[in-house]
């Protein structure tokens, strides 16, 4: 009896695990073309098309500065959750996305406002704490506008 109750706790608790949505969702140009910018439409125009501000992590597998942002990027994403968006999107799989905003070195980060143009910044900073905080700070500043 205690091990089919220990294996439908299992099981339930398996469920919960996979049925909750990632925090950082991996985006794909026709993704972002619908959630964030439509550049082909509005190539002259910034029109952003999110519900609410958005982070996006231009990131590739074989980068170690990337490495060290992506789970500071995936703890920023639960503390503000609800509050901003954030995507990552992999420049190997997705060229022509990344050739769009000129990105020729990664980690790149773009910064999507509401009612405001975007902003765009590269690497992170020499530890993790202070990458941490640069992030906070244009959240706070910027996106959020606090």
């Amino acid at each position: 009896m205690k091990r089919i109750a220990l294996m439908s706790l299992c099981l339930a608790v398996c469920g919960l695990l996979q049925a909750q949505e990632p925090v950082v969702i991996q985006m794909s140009k026709a993704e972002f073309l619908q959630k964030v910018m439509n550049y082909e439409q509005n190539p002259n125009k910034w029109v952003f098309l999110g519900d609410k501000p958005c982070i996006i992590d231009f990131y590739a597998d074989w980068c170690r500065p990337c490495k060290i942002a992506s789970p500071i990027i995936e703890d920023l994403a639960k503390e503000y959750k609800g509050k901003i968006d954030f995507y990552k999107v992999n420049t190997d799989h997705e060229q022509s996305l990344a050739a769009a905003f000129g990105i020729k070195s990664i980690p790149a980060f773009l910064y999507c406002p509401l009612n405001d143009n975007p902003q765009m910044s590269a690497g992170i900073a020499q530890s993790p704490e202070e990458t941490k905080a640069v992030f906070k700070k244009i959240i706070e500043e910027f996106l959020l506008r606090k």
